[in-house]
């Protein structure tokens, strides 16, 4: 509708601030997340979501709500925006299947692919040792998971899909091979190459991997090995056909590629929440971005949807809750360009006549909004307003020209979780400090 009119009013910002005055819970401790729990009630999905990619706190908050749906709502699994394989390890890890690794720890230490630190944190080492341990006295089929959703993994997910197939079906393992050295002339710099190389050769080694993908689906029932590795493997193999796809989407710009990505995320959730049963029940940590629902943002716009968006589509009629995470000022961890070292940068006071001003000038104390409050906020429901989004990419001096998504922050998610100041994660790949366990582990609230 907006292409009827000529010009938007000014927001009225002090309506908006008296409007969260009104209606806002304060945060002082987990007891006050009572009324988010209420919301969530029987919701077959919970997203939750982050501002940035390096902020202690989120993943804190993050931990504290994954645990209490796990324990009393009997959530699932957690499904993050993480590499399959990866994420795959450390879900063998928690549920006390791995016999090589003796800890948390040593199993993060793996996560090698930049940014290391989102998912090699002393944060996830916290949750890791709590799901251990939660798994410890529950049968194979009640144990809680962690999985990875993206896409970026295809060297990986095809090593890994190798590794099975030795043991399993060496007839497959040579379709697995082709399909391999198709793409390992590209592994040295993560696929840019490749999507180059699309442009002279459009389908390059699309037929390679679909080809190894209908030939795993093809074999599943003859595979012997327990029923989790089995769909690891079709997993990966999906990761295979889903990547080469985001490769070749990558270099025709648009908005297409983030769409395969957002897609195959989505798909996975779907997988996963099959798998599982017909009523399980799925925790998301992803991005703000692909948690809140595109369709109140100017994604919208450029043809962009997300997996909070599509959840929404897809399960209404169970339940879907969209948590949203920000905060005012502090520090976060990130890198300066793609494949920087990281390192603790300074978070500056959010931009004036954002939503994170707004909640600042509301009062400087953490709070939880639930959007249903607002719904009659004519204001607060017509009006655009910016809503900080860092990545891993983060230059703090350049803030002011980006970093903000105009949002209609009512219809993007259900709850929001607002901390006035926030402070870098733990990191493990850093140097010396990435052995020393922080003074405050395991992060109590």
């Amino acid at each position: 509708m907006g292409r009827y009119f000529t010009k938007h009013p000014p927001v009225n910002e002090n309506e908006v601030v008296s409007a969260i005055k009104q209606r806002k819970y304060p945060l002082k401790s987990k007891a006050d997340l009572k009324p988010l729990f209420d919301c969530i009630g029987d919701s077959r999905i919970v997203m939750l979501g982050e501002a940035t990619h390096g902020t202690h706190e989120y993943y804190q908050w993050r931990t504290y709500i994954t645990r209490k749906l796990i324990e009393e709502k009997g959530f699932n699994f957690i499904a993050v925006e993480g590499d399959w394989p990866d994420c795959y390890r450390l879900n063998r890890f928690v549920k006390g299947y791995d016999v090589d690794n003796k800890s948390a720890f040593h199993v993060l230490h793996a996560f090698n692919r930049w940014p290391t630190w989102m998912w090699a944190n002393w944060e996830i080492i916290a949750l890791s040792d709590w799901l251990q341990q939660h798994n410890k006295r529950l049968p194979a089929n009640r144990k809680a998971g962690f999985y990875g959703l993206d896409v970026y993994s295809l060297w990986e997910s095809m090593d890994s899909i190798m590794q099975y197939l030795k043991k399993t079906d060496p007839a497959a393992l040579k379709i697995a091979e082709e399909a391999f050295r198709c793409f390992e002339p590209y592994r040295k710099d993560e696929g840019r190459s490749y999507a180059q190389s699309t442009l002279f050769v459009p389908e390059a080694c699309q037929q390679e991997v679909i080809e190894l993908l209908k030939e795993i689906q093809r074999k599943l029932p003859q595979y012997n090995t327990d029923h989790e590795n089995v769909f690891n493997a079709e997993q990966n193999a999906l990761v295979a056909v889903n990547a080469e796809k985001y490769y070749r989407a990558m270099v025709k710009g648009g908005s297409h590629s983030w769409n395969v990505r957002d897609r195959h995320m989505g798909d996975t959730l779907e997988r996963l929440l099959a798998f599982h049963g017909e009523n399980s029940k799925a925790i998301v940590w992803a991005h703000n971005t692909h948690v809140g629902d595109a369709r109140a943002t100017d994604m919208t716009d450029e043809g962009m949807f997300n997996i909070g968006e599509l959840a929404r589509l897809q399960h209404h009629d169970k339940g879907v809750v969209l948590v949203g995470f920000g905060s005012y000022k502090g520090t976060v961890t990130a890198g300066r360009n793609w494949g920087a070292p990281m390192q603790t940068m300074i978070m500056p006071e959010a931009r004036e006549g954002s939503w994170e001003y707004l909640l600042h000038e509301a009062g400087k104390e953490n709070k939880l909004l639930l959007m249903k409050d607002f719904a009659a906020n004519d204001t607060m429901m017509e009006n655009r307003i910016g809503h900080r989004a860092i990545g891993v990419v983060y230059n703090p001096q350049y803030e002011q020209y980006g970093n903000y998504v105009p949002t209609v922050l009512p219809l993007r998610y259900d709850a929001f979780i607002y901390i006035n100041e926030t402070s870098a994660l733990h990191p493990l790949h850093i140097a010396p400090d990435g052995h020393q366990m922080p003074e405050t582990y395991p992060f109590g609230i």
